[in-house]
């Protein structure tokens, strides 16, 4: 029976149009399980660099801290840090030009944000293959058996036999067309709400760190007047209490 009616006598026995919507749910299918794996495999890493964040407010200066958060260039922690940094030595650099419109507040802030966004629209990069799939591989599907009725109908009604063994066969072939699109949909609409929620919570640890970083800059990062008793003005420690 398999052999008779099955995926291989659906391909053999299929025109151009069967074969094409069958090539292109498995492209599809290919498209969405890369981007869930990538998209996964980047995701479980940004979680793991994120754990740095502590190492970074316990470090005894800013360097050490930016140390502490890894080498990596496309850390995203790191690429925040670096940006406050120099939204700030940029804001007094150009002190006389900026202060007119911006403190120092709201120009880092402003920094941050962007920052931010070019990371939130990295992380969401390839979420729009994954929606595209789950949405139209099911219709795909579907017009392969509508497709593939019709020619079996042709078929049936041309040998003038339309008992049900006549029938059977060539329309559940049909109907796997059906199988096969809600087969990529289901893992694409999964995989995609899965990523949505991990990015959501890589997000959420950026944001903090951002504001974090804004307060330091803004109030932590400055040069405490001397105390009587000691040799020297230090700067404010960047461990938290």
């Amino acid at each position: 029976m398999e052999s008779q009616f099955g995926l291989i006598n659906m391909w053999h026995q299929g025109d151009i149009v069967t074969r094409m919507v069958a090539l292109f749910l498995l492209a599809m299918s290919l498209a969405s399980w890369i981007v869930i794996i990538v998209k996964a495999l980047a995701i479980t890493r940004y979680k793991k660099l994120a754990r740095n964040s502590n190492a970074f407010w316990h470090s005894d200066d800013f360097a050490s801290g930016v140390t502490a958060l890894g080498p990596q260039t496309d850390n995203p922690l790191r690429m925040l840090a670096l940006e406050g940094q120099e939204a700030t030595v940029h804001h007094r650099n150009t002190k006389p030009q900026l202060h007119d419109t911006l403190d120092l507040s709201d120009w880092v802030t402003r920094c941050l944000k962007n920052s931010l966004d070019e990371i939130t629209a990295k992380l969401q990069s390839g979420l729009a293959i994954l929606a595209s799939v789950g949405s139209t591989a099911p219709f795909v599907g579907l017009f392969g058996t509508v497709w593939g009725i019709y020619h079996a109908l042709l078929s049936i009604g041309s040998s003038g036999q339309a008992t049900i063994d006549r029938v059977a066969g060539p329309i559940g072939e049909a109907l796997i067309m059906t199988a096969l699109g809600l087969a990529v949909a289901i893992p694409a609409v999964l995989g995609y709400n899965a990523l949505v929620r991990g990015n959501k919570a890589v997000l959420a640890k950026l944001n903090s760190f951002a504001h974090d970083l804004h307060a330091h800059f803004v109030t932590g990062a400055r040069v405490q007047a001397q105390r009587p008793g000691t040799a020297a003005s230090t700067v404010v420690a960047m461990k938290r209490t």
